[in-house]
């Protein structure tokens, strides 16, 4: 994978041993100039200055709530010029669906759902007038499964499938693919330390028994944002373990 010469815009970024860290992390060593961004600054120059030590791209952080639609707003314009934008930012609400705070319910659905569709009203536009590039947006397994407590995640990750298939077809003719990955059980540094390694067994429901270390998926979002997948577009990847296979 060569990156050099892109620059990536990765949401949800702004933690060490998340997704969206170890996708910038991967995406700098192969030469892009890497956007970080999340609602904490000093988390995000902690990422920054830990991405910056493994890449010869530039890395720069910008702050943002993506909760918040003017916010969302200012990303993109700050960010400028985007070859990949990598929609990774998600809110996940543990809820029984009687139980749901609607606050909650709606706050996932402008992280998850409202806040990638800005950014692609906003930079797709842009990509395709400088002759195209790459849109990867983080699904779920809990897209295409029954999870109790998760059906307002589940329905937000279902958007976002839906939303993909969409824009492929729509951005096809300016050369701007759009493609989702969709990770199984994974051991983020938060989850880690809430759950445990196995995430709270939930590793043991796929295929390989075990979850996912996040650099495992960045992997795949990279070769999905890359030129090595430039037939791919309007895909839902699989990379879960084989969670959605047994």
């Amino acid at each position: 994978m060569n990156f050099a010469g892109k620059t990536a815009l990765i949401t949800g970024s702004g933690a060490i041993g998340g997704l969206g860290h170890a996708t910038a992390t991967i995406l700098a060593a192969a030469g892009a100039d890497v956007i970080i961004t999340g609602a904490d600054p000093g988390r995000g120059a902690r990422v920054v200055d830990d991405v910056r030590g493994r890449g010869a791209g530039a890395v720069r952080f910008i702050p943002a709530d993506l909760a918040d639609p003017r916010a969302v707003e200012r990303l993109a314009e700050e960010a400028g010029a985007v070859d990949v934008l990598v929609n990774n930012a998600g809110v996940v609400p543990f809820s029984a669906t009687a139980d749901q705070d609607l606050a909650a319910y709606d706050a996932a659905f402008a992280v998850n759902v409202r806040a990638p569709f800005i950014l692609v009203a906003r930079l797709a536009p842009k990509m395709a007038a400088r002759g195209g590039g790459s849109i990867v947006n983080v699904s779920s397994t809990a897209a295409g499964l029954g999870l109790p407590a998760m059906a307002t995640y589940g329905a937000t990750k279902a958007a976002i499938e839906s939303l993909t298939r969409t824009w492929a077809a729509e951005f096809a003719a300016s050369n701007v693919r759009v493609n989702a990955v969709s990770p199984g059980p994974m051991a983020t540094a938060k989850v880690v330390a809430a759950m445990g390694p196995d995430v709270g067994g939930m590793g043991l429901t796929t295929a390989l028994k075990r979850a996912a270390d996040p650099a495992e998926v960045a992997q795949v979002i990279a070769f999905v944002a890359g030129d090595g997948a430039s037939y791919m577009t309007g895909a839902v990847v699989a990379a879960d373990g084989g969670r959605t296979a047994i």
